[in-house]
């Protein structure tokens, strides 16, 4: 594969055999971000499980202190009171089966989030094959089908990511953007590890953690000590 000058360069910072603090590791990934646009920070964390059975799944939602730094724009399934408390909460669409209808037969698909009520759920249910490969279906674990959607909703708003395994049994989560600097970065790293950390299965055997790369978006990774996750 061939790489940018941009990318050749960020990579003479970083030493590829060396497993970095958390901080110097995200100061890194700032340093390497010279993209032209504010580039975002992810972290990439593999796990010592295997996500084809069932008891060692590792799935939730938390809530990052310093957000995303992305704005989200959130679609409600809800009916009567709560389309307008899901409004009211910063929702920029809420209703039943007008926007069940809209993604099925627009292909309607200008939003970011998906909440539901439990009793919308029979009409969110048609539209798994459209919102499920693309990581949108709303799921109790991760608080998208709740009673209370404007808390849902805030929460969303607020910078609440899903993190799950994929068929690698690795998690990749956005913890924000370059520009937030490595302190509020490293409380977002620290918030997303502890969630993970917290979540592991009781049938986990041997080590979790197996590692952890942190990257701005167009530049080299970075390698975390998974030793401190132990």
């Amino acid at each position: 594969m061939k790489h940018g000058k941009k990318y050749v360069e960020s990579t003479k910072l970083v030493e590829h055999a060396k497993l970095y603090e958390a901080n110097e590791a995200l100061e890194l990934a700032c340093k390497t971000a010279t993209a032209k646009f504010d580039e975002t920070v992810e972290c990439h964390v593999r796990l010592g499980v295997d996500s084809r059975h069932a008891d060692q799944q590792v799935r939730g939602a938390v809530v990052l202190p310093n957000g995303t730094g992305k704005e989200v724009k959130v679609l409600v399934f809800a009916k009567g009171d709560k389309v307008q408390a899901a409004l009211d909460a910063g929702a920029e669409y809420a209703g039943a089966e007008e926007y069940m209808q809209k993604i099925m037969s627009e292909g309607w698909m200008d939003f970011d989030v998906v909440i539901a009520s439990p009793d919308m759920m029979g009409v969110v249910g048609r539209l798994g094959k459209i919102l499920g490969p693309r990581g949108l279906m709303p799921n109790p674990k991760a608080g998208t089908v709740t009673p209370d959607v404007a808390k849902a909703v805030k929460e969303a708003k607020a910078g609440k990511i899903e993190y799950r395994l994929d068929k690698t049994n690795i998690i990749h989560c956005p913890i924000g953007k370059a520009s937030f600097g490595v302190e509020k970065l490293q409380e977002n790293f620290d918030t997303l590890m502890g969630a993970i950390v917290k979540a592991k299965p009781a049938a986990a055997k041997g080590q979790y953690v197996k590692s952890c790369v942190v990257s701005a978006t167009m530049g080299p990774g970075v390698k975390i000590n998974p030793a401190r996750f132990v």
